[in-house]
């Protein structure tokens, strides 16, 4: 059993200010005289390799392979950072005196060049490079830059953007992938060009703001985020991804020169695999789309399964695209499971499964043992007073030591000024364990107070980290140890798992390069995960990138809007437009490029292949059993006589085949003739009972016993009259056959389901049914009240068959119907004899007809097969069958491909066209002309999940009429989506709106109502929140009460309550910025934003 001593134990620190943000340890502080040794020769054996194609760039685990071997076998990738054995000399000897006096001069030029910060070498490259040029930028002087021998892919991929691709990089979580994209912006500067950096997250834009301003200096780091701008035009500027996808809309087709990409060389999206996120995913793969060619891409992801897929599709829509992964992690993790007792290995030794004591029925033993000792359970209990719930001090004879040196306690009292400056910030429950060195980082804490604990991370006063999916968001938070408290969450729809990708990007945060020999992640036993359920998480394997590219009103505003309305001087009055817009076949070029159509491409092209291999074999076999091909093959074989004889008959028998087929429709156009007065009759006191009877597309046969309601035209002004009257999809092409007249009825099957069908899909009608009868006097009638269920529910109606004479479609019914057609008896217990067609003599005379050809057909049949050639006829015959048979098989097939084409084929564009139909109908743009209205340029600048609600709501003058606190609270209610309210003892408080704010809710409401039938009539699915419950907290916190104030009694999490707070004022922060907004509404939005972003929920600034 491993000791948790070991876990929590102090390690030497070193001060901040000599350890790399990468983690690196300084050179200077590794007792290694070997390495110095073999400094001069780095380079050497460093060598930048000749160009590698696209394919080749990639780092292999063979390559790892070759490099451990090369390495003299090293076990783990942190051996790195030991002494380089004197191997490196390529077999070079050296006396001692030589060696002694090499390592002097060596030790003395590593210690002159490693006296200088990062940022002292950063600039002395840039300004070498501006006095000899940018040839001289390379690998080697990157590298340089560090004092840290750098990682192989981090070498491959620096030198792929060297020589001008793009890159994307996947490796573990913590292995260095930053350095990359930080000499990529080393360069960049020196040459005097520009460089962007993206992020997911505004914390994480802030920390590499912080992280790049140490390195280049506060002249060339700038920052853009929704909230604050600063140093706007560096040459390295750290922002949001969205901010980055706004500012590439106007830029789309234009060089980088002649856009707001002016002089950037380089655009780094860290954390590309948010590409799979189903909110925020779109955001990335805009970026790719719409970033200029010319412009190159550093795509820096986690590891994941489908990279190879990232990168083809970045070199097919945007430039050359190298790919460099790798798999091995810098810091060996050790994985263990937390029990209420004790601390285990959660794999076994070989690291391939579950640890057996880990087991069910091994913990079930255990639990028994020491239940058999009272003794030491009494014991056990007495410890647990002291120590809490797990004795750690009783596990296997760990003893606990102090986490934290004395100089890093007293650093963390140094800190405590914080708790004096933002006093409501602090929860004291946090700080016992922070002088421990143990926190907590996720969703629930303040803004502030996360912010602190990623200060103190950085400054390595933190060694256990307690995980959230926070962590997964690509914070740079590394500890030595991670505990991860739950592997699921609960949400709205139950409990939701991590997937394997969340788990190791949270576990990778344990383990510090350069600090750490391994880093340690311990899973917490919940109630509803244990041992094996991590276990089966971990070797889920990892999972690949999956598009989630969907339109939203602000893309398509943004991509179709090039003219803006002006003002109109000329005379006539006509409308100026700015500019022209992009057309809708423009748009779709640019939405076609998604990372889900270049997946879904590949298998679409291998089914159109096969389909069309299927069409092919299908014409060729039809031609192969035509009339004309049958008889050339019977020509061929039989003799003059033979073929003559059985030519005539089988020339009889299609005569009698045709004749017969005319009977046949006949009869069926007499049993479907006699259905109608048979129904009108019938009908009459009762529902009678009928059966319908079609088949499926597999061709097998269904029979429905139904209770029949009635004709669609005796229900005058119904739901289902009008819907067939009003839809072409209901249209009969054959009217009027032999005095033939079909029309739609409508009947409740056995299995609650409504049927709409006309009376070619009547198999037979029934004497009996149910009684049309009230059940107590002044009730409705059965078939009034059924008529009324069938109008209650509009839902569409889906079709089962079709033909000439009318379909045959069904909707689902309701539980109020349920117990109507549980009534409707099984087609066995119905007697022959109650059926009514048999009772028209038109009807029984034509079947007559008809069986009397069919006999004649059958005999014509066996006098062919007496003829003298037709065993050889036969074998033709036989051939052709199987044929048929063949082409049957294979017309299956297509359509199931057809089928699986429409399955696959990206709905990207689909519902581009929804979203731009309901932004044509609502004025915000003409997609005819592509002109802007007001309402869409609000629209198109607002950041939002429904932009164009947030306009309306935004540009309706019921908002004028409020003060700052109001507007808040009303802006609270467009955004509080996913805020829960989580009463618990006596916690149940919750601020009440003024009723100002609640009037203006209840009127924006109609407003809403109007939207989501619009949306709903186009079939498009954004939510538009309103919600009043949680403006009240909103309105009190504008209006300047306290944090504790706001808090006492209350229901809510301080966690959510700041969400929510940070949202509202993000909105309300926007809106100044807005086009084509009131002035007095931009005012009371300023107004409450700065009075709202305060402490505890403001950021922390530095």
């Amino acid at each position: 059993m491993r000791c948790l001593s070991s876990i929590l134990s102090p390690l030497p620190l070193f001060p901040s200010i000599l350890q790399d943000k990468t983690g690196h340890l300084p050179l200077r502080y590794l007792p290694s005289p070997g390495f110095l040794r073999t400094k001069p020769l780095l380079r050497a054996r460093y060598k930048a390799p000749t160009p590698l194609l696209p394919d080749d760039s990639q780092l292999s685990d063979a390559d790892e392979e070759e490099e451990e071997e090369e390495e003299d076998g090293e076990e783990f990738a942190a051996d790195e950072y030991d002494d380089v054995s004197g191997d490196a000399y390529d077999g070079t000897e050296q006396s001692e005196d030589e060696t002694e006096a090499s390592e002097d001069d060596a030790a003395a030029s590593v210690r002159a060049s490693f006296s200088e910060s990062k940022s002292q070498r950063v600039e002395k490259l840039c300004n070498e490079v501006r006095e000899f040029g940018s040839e001289l930028i390379d690998v080697d002087e990157l590298a340089s830059v560090y004092d840290f021998r750098i990682d192989k892919f981090q070498r491959l991929a620096i030198e792929a953007f060297l020589r001008g691709s793009s890159v994307v990089v996947s490796a573990p979580t913590s292995s260095g992938k930053t350095l990359i994209a930080e000499a990529a912006a080393v360069a960049t500067v020196a040459r005097g060009r520009r460089l962007f950096y993206t992020t997911p997250l505004k914390a994480l834009s802030n920390q590499k703001f912080r992280e790049f301003r140490e390195t280049f200096g506060d002249n060339y780091v700038g920052l853009l985020t929704g909230d604050s701008a600063v140093n706007k035009d560096a040459q390295v500027l750290i922002m949001t991804t969205e901010i980055l996808r706004n500012m590439l809309y106007q830029s789309i087709g234009k060089a980088s020169s002649g856009s707001g990409l002016f002089q950037v060389d380089a655009i780094v999206l860290d954390e590309v695999h948010y590409l799979s996120d189903i909110s925020r995913g779109t955001v990335w793969e805009e970026i790719v789309i719409y970033s200029p060619n010319e412009v190159q891409l550093i795509c820096l992801s986690a590891t994941v399964a489908n990279a190879d897929e990232l990168a083809g599709w970045i070199s097919q829509i945007h430039s050359k695209t190298e790919l460099v992964t790798s798999s091995r992690r810098p810091v060996p993790l050790t994985w263990h499971f937390s029990t209420k007792t004790s601390l285990l290995p959660l794999l076994d030794e070989k690291g391939r499964k579950m640890n057996p004591k880990l087991s069910l029925n091994y913990l079930q033993l255990q639990a028994m043992e020491r239940n058999s000792y009272k003794e030491d359970s009494i014991k056990r209990r007495k410890s647990r007073r002291r120590g809490g719930d797990i004795n750690i001090n009783n596990v296997d004879g760990i003893t606990m030591e102090a986490p934290l040196s004395k100089n890093n306690m007293n650093a963390i009292r140094r800190s405590q000024r914080f708790s004096i400056q933002y006093p409501d910030a602090v929860r004291a429950s946090a700080v016992k364990g922070l002088r421990r060195g143990v926190a907590a980082h996720h969703a629930g804490c303040l803004p502030l107070w996360k912010s602190f604990i990623e200060q103190l991370f950085g400054r390595g006063l933190v060694k256990v980290v307690f995980a959230t999916e926070t962590l997964a968001a690509g914070i740079n938070m590394p500890a030595r140890t991670a505990v991860i408290a739950a592997l699921s969450k609960r949400s709205s729809s139950g409990r939701n798992q991590l997937t394997s990708n969340e788990l190791l990007q949270m576990a990778g945060r344990a383990g510090r390069r350069g600090i750490d020999k391994s880093g340690n992640v311990v899973l917490v036993q919940t109630a509803y995960e244990g041992a094996e359920e991590c276990c089966k998480l971990l070797f889920a394997g990892i999972e690949p990138l999956v598009s989630q590219f969907t339109a939203s009103y602000g893309m398509v505003l943004n991509l179709l809007a090039g003219a803006k309305l002006t003002s109109h001087s000329s005379e006539s009055g006509e409308v100026k437009i700015s500019r022209a817009g992009r057309t809708l076949e423009e748009a779709r070029k640019l939405v076609e490029q998604s990372f889900g159509n270049y997946v879904g491409s590949n298998v679409m092209l291998a089914a159109k292949e096969e389909l069309s291999k299927i069409d092919k074999e299908i014409e060729m076999l039809t031609s192969e059993i035509t009339d004309e091909a049958i008889d050339r093959k019977a020509r061929s074989i039989l003799s003059g006589a033979a073929y003559k004889e059985i030519a005539d008959l089988q020339e009889e028998l299609r005569a009698e085949k045709r004749l017969r087929t005319e009977l046949r429709k006949k009869m069926e156009l007499k049993r479907i003739s006699a259905v109608k007065p048979l129904l009108e009759e019938l009908e009459n006191g009762q529902l009678p009972f009928i059966c319908l009877q079609y088949k499926d597309s597999e061709g097998v046969l269904h029979s429905i016993p139904a209770v029949y309601l009635g004709k669609v035209d005796s229900l005058n002004g119904s739901k289902v009259e009008n819907r067939i009257l009003g839809d072409n999809s209901f249209a009969i092409s054959v009217v009027g056959v032999e005095g033939y007249e079909p029309s739609y009825h409508v009947a409740l099957g056995s299995d609650n389901s409504w049927y709409l069908f006309t009376e070619q899909w009547i198999r037979t009608v029934y004497r009996t049914g149910l009684p049309n009868v009230a059940l107590t006097e002044g009730d409705a009638l059965p078939r009034e009240l059924m008529v009324t269920l069938l109008d209650k529910d509009d839902t569409q109606w889906d079709k089962l068959s079709d033909s000439e004479f009318g379909g045959l479609w069904f909707r689902e019914g309701s539980l109020e119907t349920w117990s109507w057609s549980l009534n409707v008896p099984v087609l066995n217990s119905l007697s022959d004899k109650d059926e009514a067609l048999y009772m028209s003599q038109e009807f029984h005379d034509a079947v007559e007809c008809y069986k009397a050809q069919r006999t004649k057909v059958a005999r014509l049949k066996k006098k062919i097969a007496r003829t003298e050639g037709f065993r050889e006829y036969k074998k033709i015959i036989d051939m052709t069958k199987f044929t048929e048979e063949k082409i049957k098989r294979l017309k299956i097939r297509s359509k199931r491909l057809i089928n699986r084409i429409e399955q696959i084929e990206p709905s990207g564009w689909k519902e581009f066209l929804k979203v731009s139909y309901v932004i044509h109908e609502s004025r915000a743009l003409d997609i005819n002309t592509n002109v802007i209205f007001p309402l869409g340029e609000t629209a198109a600048a607002i950041r939002g999940e429904n932009e164009l609600w947030l306009a309306m709501v935004l540009r309706s003058k019921i908002l004028l009429g409020l003060k700052p606190a109001q507007l808040a609270a009303v802006c609270a209610g467009l955004i509080s989506e996913g805020i829960k309210v989580r009463p618990w003892k006596n916690n149940t408080y919750i601020f009440e709106p003024s009723t100002t704010v609640t009037d203006v809710i209840d009127l924006l409401d109609d407003q809403r109502n109007s939207l989501l039938n619009l949306q709903e009539k186009h079939g498009v699915q954004i939510p538009c929140c309103l919600d009043s419950q949680f403006s009240g907290m909103v309105e009190a916190w504008a209006s300047g009460l306290t944090w504790r104030e706001i808090m006492m009694d209350c229901a809510m999490d301080e966690g959510d309550l700041a969400r929510l707070l940070r949202r509202t004022i993000d909105l309300l922060a926007q809106i100044p910025k807005l086009p084509d907004i009131d002035p007095q509404l931009q005012k009371n939005a300023l107004a409450a934003s700065n009075v709202m972003d305060r402490p505890p929920i403001s950021e922390l600034a530095g």
